[in-house]
């Protein structure tokens, strides 16, 4: 069959490429054309455009890029036309993903159109569910909870497993030893872009002061040049590690993380946490939480247990507060401790087994032989 698959970012090109490849595997006819990255040329096929090139960021540079970005929307429809593929299959990026779904069903192209990793409308714009409803087949989630949420709206969607599970699962079976150390290791992981490092790692190495006897590893994210690390750092005590998050997190005692994936796969190796995120215009970020965003928790482990078990430190990130939380989870055998522990054995069960790409494919194609 032909397959035509859209993903818009880093993450959506490593999901896609793993989806790609246990297509393959199921599929031997299986031919691709995408819009993606370099993981999914790896994978085969042959690409549209590079995901790079209409990557853009928030409001502004969406707004400033707009003709762009439709240009690029265009070109895609046409060439879903030009391929015509059995299936279209959408990897999360929402705002492009959505529009080529409502052109391929409004065109009455005979293609199915498929959803692997749903938008996070549980956070906010739900309205979208409309568009999802009529011209989305059937949509593939990587999160348990997002199961209930869509049905409240009468649409049913499958959950197929995590891929941090498949990629934490995938590290262990290497056997790759800990780091060997003295001293207990707290782990830093800061986030992954500039913007976001910039405004957090000062603030989480200024609470780290004051623990002595601790061995503090920051995990550098690939993207980021160790000089800009250096600039930040300084003459700090910490050690910066490329290439190593799940090791520096299987040595790890505790950790400081940014939210994101990072906070999920740290909870997966067991890694009590502090979750600190500093963001501009704090009051106004809290405003948007309590009255725009629809959900309690900024962390992917919280929002998997509807409960806390892991301390948010939002946009007003200080010292004093990632002080109290992380005090509490160093201490051997505390309440905190392990009731943080205890809620990720429940998160682990959530979540299943690995496989979730194979798991996705299995699914897409048997509902194309019931078609």
């Amino acid at each position: 069959m032909k397959y035509y698959i859209i993903a818009g970012e880093a993450s959506g090109d490593l999901h896609a490429s793993n989806l790609m490849r246990a297509l393959s595997e199921l599929d031997s006819s299986a031919q691709f054309r995408y819009i993606g990255g370099d993981l999914m040329k790896d994978a085969g096929g042959s690409m549209l455009r590079h995901y790079k090139s209409t990557a853009y960021m928030g409001v502004w540079p969406v707004i400033t890029h707009l003709r762009t970005i439709l240009s690029a929307g265009k070109e895609c429809f046409y060439d879903i036309k030009a391929f015509q593929p059995d299936i279209v299959i959408l990897v999360d990026y929402p705002g492009f993903n959505l529009s080529i779904a409502k052109m391929v069903k409004k065109a009455k192209l005979n293609a199915r159109v498929f959803y692997y990793i749903s938008p996070k409308l549980w956070a906010w714009k739900s309205y979208r569910i409309k568009t999802i409803k009529k011209y989305v087949d059937k949509m593939y989630s990587i999160l348990p909870f997002e199961v209930e949420f869509f049905e409240r709206f009468n649409y049913k969607i499958e959950y197929v497993g995590n891929p941090s599970v498949d990629s934490v699962y995938e590290y262990k079976q290497k056997n790759i030893p800990v780091i060997e150390t003295k001293e207990p290791i707290i782990a830093i992981l800061a986030g992954s872009r500039k913007q976001e490092i910039t405004r957090n790692l000062p603030v989480m190495l200024d609470a780290l002061k004051q623990y002595k006897g601790y061995r503090l590893i920051l995990a550098g994210a690939p993207s980021i040049e160790p000089e800009f690390y250096r600039n930040i750092i300084k003459d700090f005590p910490v050690e910066v590690l490329f290439g190593k998050t799940y090791q520096i997190l299987d040595s790890a005692y505790a950790a400081l993380v940014t939210s994101g994936t990072a906070a999920l796969e740290t909870a997966l190796f067991n890694v009590p946490q502090v979750v600190c995120y500093k963001m501009p215009l704090g009051r106004f970020v809290n405003f948007m939480r309590r009255f725009v965003i629809k959900c309690k928790y900024v962390t992917l482990v919280n929002l998997i247990d509807n409960s806390p078990i892991i301390p948010e430190i939002v946009s007003h990130v200080t010292k004093k507060l990632i002080c109290k939380e992380l005090t509490q989870l160093l201490e051997k055998d505390s309440e905190q401790r392990n009731r943080q522990l205890a809620g990720y054995e429940r998160v682990h069960s959530a979540l299943g087994e690995p496989r979730a790409a194979r798991n996705t494919a299995l699914r897409i194609l048997s509902e194309i032989s019931q078609k």
